[in-house]
């Protein structure tokens, strides 16, 4: 085993988590963005999960770093959350119609 292989693939790890207010059934409206994210950067994600949150939560971090707080932003539109994710992950990666 060499420690290069072991390096580059733990360097590019990356994990999104979204956390969603149960109370308020926000479920479905995390599993959409979950989906959508899923969808851009199948092969730049390595894990996305969705945590059980109460009192009107809905935050998405990337790498543990909040990157959108509804209580601070209001709810995201998948494309600037897809923005976020993408200058932290592939920042080479193009959006295609979703950037214009």
């Amino acid at each position: 085993m060499t420690t290069e292989n072991t390096d580059s693939a733990t360097a590019n790890t990356h994990r999104v988590q979204i956390e969603y207010c149960t109370q308020c059934r926000w479920l479905p409206r995390a599993a959409w963005l979950a989906q959508e994210l899923l969808t851009t950067f199948e092969t730049e994600l390595t894990e996305l999960a969705l945590k059980p949150g109460t009192g009107g939560v809905f935050v998405v971090r990337v790498d543990d770093e909040v990157v959108w707080d509804r209580r601070e932003q209001g709810f995201p539109e998948p494309t600037a959350v897809k923005r976020l994710v993408r200058d932290r992950v592939a920042p080479e990666k193009s959006l295609g119609h979703s950037e214009k």
